[in-house]
């Protein structure tokens, strides 16, 4: 059953109240709709709030096109830095590409995270060139994104040999099981179910901390923080949920992400006490170039947070 909650782009010292488009988070991807709850505008003309909505100033796309991304070569991360210009957003003024031109494009929103799992998963298997990012501003979404693209019109989608691949979990198994690069699925019959298990618990573990924050998130989260301390005890070949990083580490880290960023910023609450395999967990895939280069500033998360759960 799809989860869906309303996070809206706002700053808490921006002016007046409005009705205004605001995020909608489903089982596995972005999408928008329009909110009929008083917000406050986002003032876009902020670079910190362009660069969230993915508006970018000159300054800023410079600044992205100055990135660095790197291609893993081996299932032991071994990589080659490689150079990657992260296109702006295009929104409801942008024209199309070329759409089903032999080109395989991945479409995504830099702050979704269902876009995100996608993007981490294709740049793991070293695919930078071969999949073009084509970066969608989900405020103001081009039309021909649902008229010619996706009619689900979310994101993230995969366009690739003339069909749409959509919703988050897809995707990345579309990824890892069509493209060349290591592998993010194991071989081991254990591993595999066990897995299918864990991406299956991805919905209830996102709708129940979500949920949380209408009460006391602290406990009645903390259930499922547990199951994933006891998961990640699973296999002990090494500090990621099937011992190597998969396709797994990639459903749940960009949720992680967040809610660690939430609890810590406004309940000054660690999620990973007491949950040493957890803590590990987090700290490994920091590690990982292709996750790395897909985080945003983590004040965004926090104040976008803040502004769809804990206002007045």
């Amino acid at each position: 059953m799809a989860f869906r909650t309303m996070i809206p782009h706002s700053r808490p010292h921006l002016a007046a109240a409005h009705s205004v488009t605001a995020h909608v988070f489903t089982a596995s991807n972005c999408c928008t709709k329009s909110s009929p709850l008083p917000i406050r505008l986002v003032q876009i003309n902020s670079i910190k709030a362009r660069r969230y909505l993915g508006l970018q100033t000159n300054t800023e796309k410079e600044r992205i096109r100055s990135l660095r991304t790197t291609s893993p070569s081996s299932s032991s991360l071994a990589a080659a830095s490689v150079q990657e210009n992260l296109p702006p957003s295009l929104d409801a003024t942008s024209e199309p590409p070329p759409l089903f031109d032999g080109t395989t494009r991945l479409y995504i929103a830099y702050v979704c995270p269902f876009a995100q799992r996608a993007w981490i998963t294709r740049n793991y298997k070293g695919l930078q060139d071969s999949i073009k990012l084509v970066a969608i501003n989900l405020q103001s979404r081009p039309a021909w994104y649902k008229e010619k693209v996706y009619a689900a019109n979310t994101v993230p989608s995969l366009e690739h040999n003339g069909k749409i691949i959509g919703e988050s979990l897809d995707v990345i198994k579309y990824l890892d099981s069509n493209f060349e690069g290591p592998s993010l699925s194991p071989n081991d019959p254990a591993k595999k179910e066990f897995a299918e298990e864990l991406i299956a618990y991805t919905d209830t573990f996102t709708k129940t901390v979500f949920s949380s924050f209408k009460g006391d998130p602290i406990k009645e989260s903390g259930p499922v923080f547990d199951h994933i301390e006891e998961a990640l005890h699973k296999f002990d070949d090494g500090p990621f949920f099937l011992g190597q990083f998969s396709l797994v580490d990639i459903a749940f880290i960009t949720f992680f992400e967040r809610f660690q960023i939430f609890f810590s910023g406004v309940w000054k609450h660690d999620i990973t006490a007491g949950r040493p395999k957890l803590a590990k967990w987090i700290e490994e895939v920091n590690k990982i170039d292709a996750y790395k280069q897909t985080k945003i500033d983590p004040n965004e998360h926090l104040e976008t947070f803040k502004a769809r759960f804990l206002a007045k």
